[in-house]
C-alpha cells in the first residue's frame, strides 16, 4: 500500500477506535472520564506508533484535545513540562549541541577509532560498551544518547560509513538502544527505574538499593542483553566502509581549543555530580540544566544564540512533555489501574506456581508498556503490586523486580521517548529502529527471560 492511501487509512482506523471508546459505557464503578481518557490515549499512542504525523504534532494534538474536551486537569495534562525529565532532556540537548559545535565529539571519535578497529562487530560492540559504561555515570537515557550521538556519527564518518549507509544506521541504532536496554540494569540510569524507586517507597515502604538492583539485573538484563544487541545490530546492519574514509587529517597535529578544554572540564564535573547524586541529593535533571545553562552563558560561549537556534531542536522536548502527559493521564484517570487489574484477572496468578507467576508478571509489564510507554509501567503497576504479591505468593520485592524485566523489553520505538528522538537527530528510518526492537524483544523473551528466571532462582528470589 502506498503512503498516499496508507496514512488516511490509519488515521481513519484510529479515529473510529477513539470514537468507539469515547461512547463506550464505562465499567461499573468507573466514570465516563476514564473512557474519554482511553479514547485520547489510543489516538495519541496510535499516532506515535504509526508515525502518520510528526511526533511533536501528535503531542500538541494531545494537549489541545485534552484541554478542549476536558479529559483531564491541566496540572496532569501539562505535568510533563514540570517533570525533571523534561529539563534533563533540555540540558542534554544543549550539551549535545556544545559537543558537536566545539569539535569535542570529533576528537573523542578519533580516540575511539584506534580502539574499535576489528571489523563492524567490534565497532558496534565498542559503541554499546561505551553506552553501558556511561550508564553508571550519567543517569539519563536521553542525556547519554544526546551526548554520544554526535560522537558516534563523527566516528562513522571517520570509519567510512557515509550518510544513509547500512553501517552508519546500525551504529546510530546501537547508540540509541544501547543507551536504554543495558543501563536498565543500573538503578538511577533512566526514568522508569527512578519512577519504580519512588513508587515502591511511597506505596509499599520498600527501599530499593543500588547494589541489590545491580546484582539482580546486571548479569542478564545488563551484560547479556548488551551482547544480544551487538549481535542483532551486526546481523541487521553489517556493512563494508567506504575506501575514502578520512585519514589525511589523522596525521595532522590537532590542538585542543579553548572551547574544547572548557567543555571537557564541564562534562567531567557534570559526570562527577551525576555519579555522586546519592551524596549531594541534587537531581540529575538540575545538574543537566545547570551544565546546559553554563554552555549558553554569553561569557562562556560554548553554545552562542545562533547555535542554540540551529542546533537545539525543540521537537524532542514537546514530544517528551506529551508522552509524560499521556502517562500521567493514564494513571490519574484510573485507566492504568483498570488495565492492570483486567490483565491481572486474565493471567491467573497461582501461589503454587512461582515460575508461572514470574513469567506472567514480566510479560504483563511488557504488554502494558506497549500501551502506556515505559515510564508508565511502574507508575501504573506499583500501586497494585501488593495485590499481585498476595495472588502470586511472591515477596513484594520480587514482584517489583518483575516490572523491571517488563519495561526492559522494547517492541516498538515509541515506547521509549529517547528512541523517537534518535530517529529525528540521527535521521534514521522508523523501519530500522522497529526491526531492531522487534528482533531484540523476541530474542529477549525466548532466550533471556528463561535465563533471568534461573538467575533469580540462584539468588533465592524465586522458590
Amino acid at each position: 500500500m502506498t503512503a498516499r492511501y496508507r496514512t488516511p487509512l490509519i488515521a481513519g482506523i484510529l479515529a473510529v477506535a477513539a470514537l468507539a471508546l469515547w461512547f463506550t459505557p464505562p465499567p461499573a464503578g468507573a466514570s465516563p472520564m476514564m473512557m474519554h481518557a482511553a479514547a485520547l490515549v489510543v489516538l495519541s499512542i496510535g499516532c506515535w506508533a504509526t508515525m502518520i504525523v510528526p511526533e511533536h504534532l501528535a503531542a500538541l494534538g494531545f494537549f489541545l484535545g485534552a484541554m478542549v474536551l476536558h479529559v483531564g486537569k491541566p496540572l496532569v495534562i501539562f505535568s510533563g513540562f514540570a517533570s525533571p525529565a523534561f529539563w534533563l532532556v533540555f540540558g542534554g540537548l544543549v550539551i549535545g549541541a556544545a559537543v558537536e559545535r566545539t569539535g569535542l565529539g570529533r576528537r573523542i571519535a578519533r580516540a575511539l577509532v584506534g580502539r574499535f578497529t576489528g571489523g563492524y562487530m567490534a565497532t558496534v560492540a565498542g559503541v554499546v560498551t561505551v553506552c553501558l559504561a556511561l550508564g553508571f555515570l550519567m543517569p539519563s537515557t536521553m542525556g547519554r544518547l544526546v551526548l554520544l550521538l554526535p560522537i558516534v556519527m563523527a566516528l562513522a564518518d571517520r570509519l567510512g560509513y557515509r550518510e544513509g549507509s547500512r553501517g552508519r544506521t546500525g551504529l546510530v541504532i546501537a547508540t540509541g538502544f544501547g543507551s536504554y536496554l543495558g543501563p536498565v540494569a543500573i538503578l538511577p540510569a533512566n526514568v522508569p527505574n527512578n519512577v519504580l524507586l519512588g513508587a515502591a517507597q511511597v506505596f509499599h515502604g520498600v527501599q530499593l538499593r543500588y547494589f541489590d538492583w545491580l546484582l539482580i539485573h546486571f548479569p542478564v538484563l545488563g551484560f547479556l542483553k548488551s551482547v544480544l544487541l551487538v549481535v542483532v545490530v551486526w546481523w541487521l546492519f553489517r556493512d563494508t566502509p567506504s575506501e575514502s574514509a578520512g585519514t589525511a587529517d589523522e596525521a595532522a597535529p590537532v590542538y585542543w581549543s579553548k572551547d574544547e578544554r572548557l567543555l571537557a572540564v564541564l562534562l567531567a564535573i557534570a559526570l562527577g555530580l551525576w555519579a555522586t547524586d546519592s551524596v549531594h541529593h541534587v537531581s540529575p535533571a538540575w545538574i543537566s540544566l545547570g551544565a546546559g545553562l553554563i554552555c549558553l552563558l554569553p561569557a562562556v560561549g560554548l553554545v552562542p544564540p545562533q547555535a542554540f537556534r540551529d542546533k537545539v531542536p525543540m521537537n524532542p522536548l514537546i514530544y517528551v512533555a506529551g508522552i509524560l502527559g499521556v502517562g500521567a493521564l493514564v494513571a490519574d484517570s484510573g485507566l492504568g489501574a483498570a488495565l492492570a487489574e483486567a490483565m491481572l484477572g486474565a493471567i491467573h496468578l497461582d501461589p503454587d506456581s512461582p515460575g508461572r507467576s514470574f513469567f506472567a508478571l514480566a510479560l504483563l509489564g511488557t504488554g502494558l508498556g506497549t500501551v502506556s510507554t515505559m515510564p508508565g509501567v511502574p507508575a501504573i503497576l506499583t500501586p497494585i503490586a501488593g495485590d499481585m504479591a498476595a495472588a502470586s505468593g511472591l515477596p513484594i520485592e520480587t514482584v517489583l523486580m518483575t516490572f523491571v524485566v517488563g519495561f526492559s523489553t522494547v517492541f516498538f520505538p515509541y515506547q521509549v521517548p529517547p528512541l523517537i528522538v534518535l530517529l529525528q537527530l540521527g535521521n534514521i528510518p522508523i523501519r530500522a529502529a522497529l526491526g531492531t526492537a522487534l528482533v531484540t524483544a523476541v530474542a529477549t523473551v525466548v532466550l533471556l527471560l528463561p535465563l533471568d528466571y534461573l538467575w533469580w532462582r540462584v539468588l533465592g528470589l524465586l522458590p
